[in-house]
């Protein structure tokens, strides 16, 4: 009996997905392809969440000059703010019947914030490549909020509303700091 439960689990069925799969597949009014096309849309801006989050603590641990009490700080809240949005985005995605992330070799595939191994990076460049990310975040939680809008989950798209006023806010701070690093030289 054991192995014939277990035979069952990893077949097909007839839409194609495991019968694992459908464990997972939380029962929603959403059809199927609504469920896939707004997971497709949050997982690759979870895994670019998980990679800004990385980014911002090496920058946040790895900072040296004349602000570095305020960076560091900046840094630090930033990051934060990114960890603590990772959880519901995921649960978002469970809540409708999706999947998502899985490993760190599933982020890798899924990202498109480009890793920053550089040994040193000047605290103006740092604020630079961060302000890049963040409005690239932004654009993503843009294009999800239209997606999830059209495909009716307003839940999901009232969490990226919230998500994009943050990632807004990052955007304003590393701004203006930017400006005042620039105006400094």
């Amino acid at each position: 009996m054991g192995t014939a439960t277990t035979k069952s689990k990893n077949t097909k069925s007839q839409d194609g997905f495991s019968n694992r799969k459908k464990e997972l597949a939380t029962p929603t009014d959403l059809t199927a392809s609504q469920v896939e096309a707004v997971s497709n849309a949050i997982n690759p801006l979870i895994a670019d969440t998980v990679a800004l989050y990385i980014k911002a603590k090496n920058f946040h641990w790895h900072l040296a000059g004349s602000h570095y009490r305020d960076y560091h700080l900046l840094f630090d809240e930033h990051a934060e703010q990114l960890l603590a949005a990772l959880d519901p985005l995921a649960e978002r995605v469970r809540r409708i019947g999706g999947t998502t992330l899985r490993s760190i070799g599933h982020i890798q595939q899924l990202t498109s914030i480009a890793d920053d191994d550089d040994e040193f990076v000047s605290a103006e460049e740092m604020l630079e490549r961060l302000l890049e990310d963040n409005l690239h975040i932004a654009k993503q939680l843009r294009d999800a909020i239209e997606l999830s809008q059209d495909k009716r989950d307003h839940p999901t798209s009232d969490l990226l509303i919230g998500l994009l006023d943050e990632a807004e806010k990052r955007i304003w701070f590393l701004h203006e700091t930017l400006q005042g690093a620039e105006n400094a030289e």
